[in-house]
């Protein structure tokens, strides 16, 4: 049986700038339909504007999803 050795490091999380920008969809929280995902959150919130004038639903639920990246900490202990 071979030894191991184990070594305890902190790890950090940042935007990971190669991700690609947020991606912002809405629900409708009456019917639960979607608008399509997009990079600019001004197409979703449209969306709901027509989805309300179409139906008469009002409450919308917004998610905006954003790529991150761990990497290790310097000067692990």
């Amino acid at each position: 049986m071979s030894g191991s050795v184990m070594r305890f490091a902190d790890w950090g999380l940042t935007v990971d700038q190669h991700g690609g920008p947020p991606i912002y969809v809405t629900e409708c929280t009456t019917c639960a339909e979607e608008s399509a995902a997009s990079n600019d959150k001004g197409d979703p919130e449209i969306w709901c504007l027509r989805h309300a004038g179409r139906t008469g639903h009002t409450g919308f639920r917004a998610t905006s999803m954003t790529f991150f990246r761990a990497s290790l900490i310097e000067g692990v202990r």
